[in-house]
């Protein structure tokens, strides 16, 4: 097998794909079970498999071959303007190294584009997570907190955050009516 991602396909993932992202996101081995847990409540939520799909989540998988390489959920934060959590990056041990993680990612901040300012990461602080890290720091990601002991005790929360794009300027004139804030007007950005 090849270690350099060609042509992947990447689209929406789908319900037929639930079994698949929780085949992969076990063999990975780094995930604890409860975190596992987590990550098929966002898939089912997203998905909405076995309930109501919830819209605040966004998925993308990466095909190859006409199999499932890689999958990803993010979402808009509540309460914030402009601001995208990146929940979940998986991409099956077999093809981590060769580009999946890369298309999925650049794919992410595509999709985000023009609605997000920052993109946030949340992941762990353990040893195993080293690659993990150095992947976001390669891709542009800012280290922006580091939270000791946050998961379990030697096992950091470690935050990183890029800055998408600013599309959220107050419209000219207007400094305090939150109405105002129109993607793409010009004008004073918000600080």
């Amino acid at each position: 097998m090849s270690r350099t991602l060609v042509v992947p396909t990447i689209r929406p993932l789908r319900s037929s794909d639930r079994p698949l992202i929780e085949a992969m996101t076990r063999a990975c081995r780094v995930f604890r079970e409860d975190e596992v847990t987590v990550a098929l409540d966002v898939v089912d939520a997203a998905l909405g498999w076995g309930r109501r799909r919830d819209p605040g989540y966004e998925t993308a998988g990466v095909e190859l071959d006409g199999a499932l390489a890689g999958w990803a959920c993010w979402g808009p934060v509540p309460c914030t303007v402009g601001s995208f959590d990146l929940y979940w990056i998986v991409v099956a041990p077999e093809r981590q190294g060769c580009g999946v993680g890369r298309a999925l990612l650049e794919d992410v901040e595509r999709r985000v584009a023009g609605r997000a300012r920052l993109l946030v990461v949340e992941t762990a602080g353990r040893e195993e997570y080293a690659g993990t890290r150095a992947f976001y720091v390669s891709r542009g990601y800012q280290v922006a907190a580091r939270i000791v002991d946050y998961y379990a005790p030697g096992d950091d929360l470690v935050t990183f955050v890029k800055r998408i794009g600013d599309p959220w300027i107050r419209e000219s004139g207007d400094q305090g009516n939150a109405d105002s804030l129109i993607p793409g007007s010009p004008g004073p950005r918000i600080r």
